[in-house]
């Protein structure tokens, strides 16, 4: 299956995606997280975005700045000059999203657009930093992922959004065409489980390969996890642990 965009060009080989940059100190989506991903050799970082209330896109994953920060209040609430402040895990800065698109020219980043206030400061930063081809857009809301995708002057990738993700899910049940209900999205981004039962099945993956869409599945973080999810043919995993998803791959031969 030829990539539909850019952004999945992997060689070939199943993208490896670093959750909110990679620490086990709790400093998720800082600099410092996806500085050691990059450092690890990960070429695929994952975050989440917000806008601040003066238009400045963050990478954070709450709404507010109250659990991973020493500071509080929502994040659209706040000027960037107060949110600049906030310390992720009491030590690490809250970073721009222009920063991570910008510090590493050769990574590529999926974004999730969080909340309306990130629609257009996360356009602004993927068009300042002429990102398109390294970008994957997406959001829970199909609104959402549609509004930010009509600000940019050149097309990115994007995963269906959660409702559509479902159907989608849904319909590979009762045998309906998948690329149907897919519209213009290039990948599924699906969470591996819900409780003890598995999300995913060999059966998805076929589907979604046959209507040319990858499959990339959150958030993955055992070793015999990643080796079943590989096993029946996933295109990417998103984990906490990139240590030991780097380990697995390499092992596989599937490191990139």
């Amino acid at each position: 299956m030829s990539p539909r965009h850019p952004y999945f060009d992997n060689g070939g080989k199943p993208v490896a995606l670093a959750h909110r940059g990679f620490s086990l100190e709790g400093l998720e989506n800082s600099m410092k997280a996806f500085q050691a991903a990059v450092d690890l050799g990960y070429r695929y970082l994952e975050t989440d975005a917000h806008g601040t209330s003066d238009g400045v896109a963050v990478a954070l994953h709450d709404e507010t700045l109250d659990r991973t920060t020493d500071a509080t209040g929502a994040v659209s609430e706040r000027d960037w000059s107060t949110v600049r402040s906030a310390r992720i895990g009491g030590v690490e800065p809250v970073p721009k999203l222009e920063d991570v698109l910008g510090t590493w020219p050769d990574v590529r980043v999926n974004i999730d657009v969080k909340e309306v206030s990130g629609i257009e400061p996360v356009a602004a930063a993927i068009e300042r930093t002429r990102a398109h081809d390294r970008v994957c857009l997406g959001s829970f809301s199909a609104d959402r992922r549609r509004a930010t995708l009509k600000l940019l002057s050149r097309p990115v990738a994007t995963p269906a959004a959660e409702r559509e993700a479902i159907a989608w899910w849904i319909g590979t049940w009762f045998g309906a065409k998948a690329d149907a209900s897919l519209g213009d999205v290039d990948a599924l981004q699906i969470p591996w489980r819900n409780g003890p039962f598995p999300f995913i099945g060999r059966r998805h993956v076929k589907a979604a390969h046959a209507a040319g869409r990858e499959v990339h599945i959150w958030t993955v973080n055992r070793r015999d996890h990643m080796e079943h999810l590989l096993d029946i043919g996933v295109d990417g995993l998103v984990s906490d642990r990139a240590d030991i998803l780097k380990d697995v791959l390499i092992a596989r031969g599937q490191w990139a």
